[in-house]
């Protein structure tokens, strides 16, 4: 992670932790380590994402260094 602080809501914070965690129990070691999770700060839903991302309006994107010191 960079030097500078990332600020991340808390529900959204917990949104992505709960999206990885889900993920992690359900494939274990079988998926490669995603860059981040983006959230829809709407309905507080959570994808994995694995290249640059592409955030539509209404999405937060979480490092997974923010998500992984988070645990």
């Amino acid at each position: 992670m960079s030097s500078r602080t990332i600020k991340v809501d808390t529900s959204v914070l917990h949104a992505a932790k709960q999206t990885y965690r889900s993920y992690m129990d359900a494939y274990d070691d079988q998926i490669p380590r995603p860059l981040g999770i983006a959230v829809n700060r709407n309905d507080l839903t959570g994808k994995l994402v694995f290249r640059k991302p592409i955030l539509l309006p209404q999405e937060s994107f979480v490092p997974i260094e923010v998500v992984e010191a988070h645990r």
